[in-house]
Order: structure tokens, then sequence, then C-alpha cells
């Protein structure tokens, strides 16, 4: 990579860090561009080099780390099904909480009602999540670590309830429930007994 790339890198990510900021401080309702390139000290035309729309930031913001969670997952070979159902379920909620309460609380409120949401607000990012854990599950039927009869559609939809459910009590608590400090116990009481049954016996 060249110094012109590397620099380019850190423009790029300055400006999510920067409105990733003012997301936490103001609200997605208040963020422009001219506070975004203000405060990163950059000019208003950089701002359009990396993303042609401001909706375009947000999306990446919602989005882009849960993507690069499941390509660092498919990279996981050497860990079992287990492991790896972990690992997605501490790197949800971790992003989730690094990202702030009010961002949180913002998005939460834009896509409540998905037909109604704003265009800056990341209203299919549900379905994303249900396509990803299904995904998961399914390549381990294929890898023969889980069962053929494995209830796909169900424990998908029981863990995601759960994720956003812990999510959606960390908003409403005023962040008096910490989602993070629940996630192993509700993996250990919850996750690990529903896919007992459906463990390969290799896989157990």
């Amino acid at each position: 990579m060249t110094k012109r790339q590397e620099n380019a890198l850190k423009t790029r990510q300055k400006l999510l860090d920067t409105a990733i900021k003012l997301i936490e401080e103001n609200g997605l309702s208040d963020l422009n561009i001219e506070n975004i390139t203000g405060t990163a000290g950059c000019a208003k035309g950089t701002f359009y080099v990396y993303f042609p729309h401001k909706d375009d930031i947000i999306f990446e913001i919602c989005r882009g780390l849960f993507e690069r969670i499941e390509k660092r997952m498919e990279k996981m070979t050497d860990k079992n099904l287990i492991d790896r159902l972990y690992y997605y379920f501490e790197s949800f909620i971790v992003e989730v909480e690094r990202y702030g309460i009010n961002i949180c609380r913002e998005w939460i409120r834009g896509v409540i009602d998905p037909n109604k949401a704003p265009k800056n607000m990341d209203n299919t990012k549900w379905q994303f999540d249900v396509d990803m854990l299904r995904d998961i599950l399914t390549n381990a039927i294929k890898n023969n670590e889980l069962k053929k009869n494995t209830p796909i559609d169900l424990l998908t939809h029981t863990i995601i309830c759960e994720l956003y459910g812990m999510m959606t009590c960390w908003c409403m608590s005023d962040g008096t429930f910490e989602p993070k400090e629940w996630t192993n116990k509700f993996f250990k009481i919850q996750v690990q007994p529903m896919l007992k049954d459906y463990l390969t016996e290799n896989k157990k």
C-alpha cells in the first residue's frame, strides 16, 4: 500500500469516527456534511471523495462492522460452532455498545416502523442479521457440525430476538442493563442447551 493510499484510508476513517461522535452527541437528525467535515478538519469536497451522500456514511456506520464480523467468522476455521457463535454474540453486543446508547436509541426509533423509516436509517438491518445468522447455521449443517434436522429458522429467530431484546433493554433501562455483562450468561443458559441436541456426535 502506498503512502497516498494509507492517507486516504486514514481520512476516510476520520470522517467515519467524526460522524459517530456527532451522532452520539446530537443524534442522527442533526447530522450534516458540514458538521462532519468541519469537525474533522476536512474540506467539504473531501467528504464526497469517500461518500457520495450523507446516507452512505450512516449506512456504513450501521452496517459495516457487522459485515466485517461475518468475514472474520469465515476465517475462524480452527474454531468449533459454539466458539464461533459466541464470538458472534459477543461481537454483536460489543459493537452496539461501542457506538453508544444514543445511537442505538436513534436507530431503534427510526426503524421501529421500517415502512416509514427515514432515508438515513438502515431499515433492513433486522433482515440482514437474520440472514447472516441463518447462513452461519446452514453452513454448520453443510460442514457436519449440526444435524440435518436442525430447525434453522426457529434457532435463528430465537437468537436474534434475544440479541435485539438485550439491545432494547439497554436503551429502556437508561444503560443500567448492560448487554455485554449478560451475553455470556444468556449464551450458556439458553443458546448452548438449544444447540445441544442438534450438534453432531463428533462436534459435541
